[in-house]
């Protein structure tokens, strides 16, 4: 039966390097604690309630002191999505209803329209709201529109 016990700790501890959760590791340590089990006695009951019992123990002693030394980050923005908030410079002024305009964003161009169909003169300081597809969606940034208003 260590077999077994043995081919099932491989399979937790690969699982636990699909999902780097680490909470599947525990289950493979529990394993390998009912396969040297299997050594020593023949009894199934035994060595499932070693599993059971040592994975459940590891789980809830040592998962909170992992977390406190590795830290995973919540969430990581990525691709496109990692221009939401950030502010960027009008080079091709925007305008919904043709569908033209383009924004330059970290050294990169892309292509963008209006959050709310205003117009966008070229020059302008925006901020990017979201990502529509290919385009990012933009809004005039804050202190652009104040110094828009205190003009009129």
């Amino acid at each position: 039966m260590w077999v077994f016990w043995l081919i099932a700790a491989g399979v937790f501890f690969v699982i636990e390097m699909a999902t780097v959760g680490f909470l599947i590791f525990w289950l493979g340590i529990g394993a390998l604690l009912a396969m040297i089990t299997s050594f020593i006695t023949d009894n199934l009951i035994i060595q499932f309630v070693v599993f059971l019992i040592s994975s459940t123990l590891l789980i809830i002693f040592t998962k909170p002191l992992v977390n406190k030394f590795v830290k995973i980050p919540k969430e990581i923005k990525t691709n496109a999505y990692s221009i939401i908030g950030k502010k960027a410079i009008v080079i091709l002024p925007i305008n919904n209803i043709e569908g033209n305009g383009q924004i330059k964003i970290d050294g990169e161009v892309w292509s963008a329209k209006s959050y709310n169909d205003e117009d966008i003169p070229k020059n302008a300081e925006v901020e990017v709201v979201e990502i529509d597809g290919v385009r990012a969606v933009v809004k005039l940034a804050t202190d652009e529109k104040e110094e828009a208003s205190a003009t009129v």
